[in-house]
């Protein structure tokens, strides 16, 4: 049966050979009307990106990574099935989501030399083998303790989705102007998420997955800029994710973390860390360091710098180790990451935020009153900024 199903492939080898032989001895060929050809599947590859977003949300919503995952990595459509929530008619139509999900890189999937014990199937030319979906680089980021499925899952949410369908008419508006959140929305999402229990433990999941994983790198990659401090305070923490994962690494350090009232009252206890209910436009607890994870993106340049003026005052003067350490984009910083910067950049105007520029990094750095700064790009998009008063 195996050396059937191998003549099969091979048939089918020479068959796309030849096919391709022919398509590229078509005479007469326009060079103009290839260059069109071309266009035009640039121009639909771009168009559907948005489906392989949502591929990648079904993904997520079926937990598709996770059942693989169950099987040690790898698994045949049966196998999956029989893990998650899918109706028997849409069994099919799994497998079409399947391919979508291979070719953007999310799973991959190869073929088997011989048919699983049990799944054997006939399509009347012989044994049909059922092919294995494996996980890839991308997808193992979507299970285990410490995966980046919340953040995405956050990112992927409809009420995230939604506003950006509003944006050609949100650029029609003079400024100031609501953010296309809250033209959509008719609110803020800080402020949504006050009276939102869903959105607020998604955001919160979403901070926390997200924190995990980039600062347990940070830690590994350039721990560095951690040691000689003996006590820091991340503002803006959310839950204490990144403070946690920095007082694990680093026990002599007291970390603690600033947040607003209705954040901290959520606060898991006994991690080590301690909660400090406020505001970080109004002080900051006295420290060695501050922390800053994807906070500044959130605001202009103006509410940066009165941000940046607090953490100065908590700090103590750069001879004495006092320094502020911000983990965020510095656009241009790596050109290999270009079109993820200019993603991100677009997407976060949707709180009215933006992705800096060492040049903008550096006015608000300045203008907050901080004497130099060093940029560490060791965090793939991101980058750790040392900033010394």
């Amino acid at each position: 049966m195996v050396v059937h199903i191998l003549s099969a492939k091979c048939q089918r080898k020479l068959k796309q050979h030849k096919h391709t032989a022919s398509i590229m001895a078509l005479p007469g060929q326009s060079t103009d009307d290839q260059a069109m050809l071309g266009a035009e599947h640039e121009l639909w590859r771009t168009t559907f990106s948005y489906i392989k977003s949502m591929a990648l949300k079904s993904a997520l919503d079926l937990r598709l990574a996770d059942a693989i995952h169950h099987h040690g990595g790898a698994a045949t459509l049966p196998q999956i099935v029989a893990r998650v929530m899918v109706h028997p008619s849409k069994i099919p139509c799994l497998r079409r989501l399947m391919r979508t999900l291979t070719v953007s890189g999310v799973f991959s999937v190869q073929q088997q030399d011989v048919v699983p014990a049990d799944y054997s199937v006939s399509n009347g030319n012989g044994a049909v083998v059922d092919p294995l979906y494996t996980l890839t680089p991308v997808s193992r980021l979507l299970v285990g303790s410490q995966n980046s499925a919340s953040i995405m899952a956050f990112v992927l949410s409809p009420v995230l989705v939604t506003p950006f369908l509003g944006i050609g008419a949100w650029f029609q508006h003079a400024l100031p102007d609501p953010c296309f959140f809250e033209e959509a929305h008719g609110e803020a999402l800080w402020e949504m998420s006050e009276h939102d229990v869903a959105l607020d433990t998604l955001i919160n999941s979403a901070m926390v997955s997200d924190s995990r994983f980039i600062v347990d790198i940070a830690v590994r990659e350039s721990g560095d800029v951690f040691r000689g401090i003996s006590s820091l305070v991340d503002v803006g923490g959310g839950l204490g994710a990144a403070a946690q994962v920095i007082s694990e690494a680093f026990p002599h350090v007291e970390c603690s973390v600033l947040e607003l009232e209705h954040v901290v009252s959520k606060a898991p206890t006994g991690t080590g860390v301690k909660y400090v209910a406020g505001d970080m436009f109004q002080s900051v607890p006295p420290a060695d360091a501050v922390f800053l994870k994807s906070v500044l993106h959130d605001w202009d340049d103006e509410k940066c710098v009165k941000i940046l003026k607090t953490c100065r005052k908590a700090i103590p003067p750069r001879e004495a180790g006092g320094k502020v350490i911000i983990v965020d984009i510095v656009v241009g910083a790596d050109k290999k990451h270009g079109e993820v910067h200019a993603l991100l950049d677009l997407y976060i105007m949707f709180i009215d935020g933006i992705e800096r520029d060492e040049q903008e990094w550096s006015k608000i750095f300045l203008e907050a009153g901080f004497s130099d700064y060093k940029i560490i790009p060791v965090l793939g998009f991101r980058s750790i900024i040392e900033v010394y008063p």
